[in-house]
């Protein structure tokens, strides 16, 4: 199978990845919620717990929605796929570990964790829309993170918003074109 074909799969099983950023987005706003009126580390717990519910969450809307849940056994994207998934659990940890010193600065560090995700998602999809949304939360994130690290719960609001914002955004984003056939000399 070509890479572009592979690519067109990916972005129609899983809607450009508009199903996923809403889910993700209302994660993260329960969490900025739950950070803001209850305490960060209830809002953490939500992070993380919401995190691992993003996947099945969004295999079941996807369900709802009269589509696979899921790309076939052995399509070429599956190990990609699931090799970009687990970078975020892998690089929460590193948040966790942060978060002991500084409760403050779990939604900024996990800001940058998951925009990072977010960059082989070019691949993943063919959509270059993908990296500006990564870029986005990374430099969103470092951002906080440096230069007002007491505003950390307000990354996980701007996360949030920016997800549930780019979910109906993606599918209008532009397509990538086919490359134009070479010349024969």
């Amino acid at each position: 199978m070509e890479i572009g074909r592979a690519q067109a799969d990916v972005r129609s099983v899983y809607r450009h990845g508009c199903v996923g950023q809403v889910v993700s987005g209302v994660v993260w706003l329960v969490a900025a919620a739950l950070a803001t009126w209850v305490s960060v580390g209830a809002g953490t717990v939500a992070l993380f717990l919401g995190g691992v519910l993003i996947f099945p969450v969004t295999s079941a809307a996807l369900r709802a929605l009269g589509g696979p849940a899921s790309l076939p056994r052995g399509h070429p994207m599956n190990a990609l796929a699931f090799q970009v998934a687990m970078t975020v659990p892998l690089g929460l940890l590193v948040v966790l570990l942060l978060a002991r010193g500084d409760p403050a600065l779990v939604f900024p560090a996990a800001m940058v964790v998951v925009g990072a995700h977010y960059l082989p998602f070019v691949f993943l999809y063919g959509m270059p829309a993908f990296g500006v949304l990564g870029g986005l939360l990374v430099a969103g994130g470092v951002a906080v993170l440096f230069l007002a690290p007491a505003a950390g719960v307000g990354a996980g609001w701007a996360t949030g918003v920016t997800l549930v914002a780019a979910g109906p955004v993606l599918p209008r984003s532009r397509r990538p074109r086919a490359p134009a056939p070479a010349s024969g000399a």
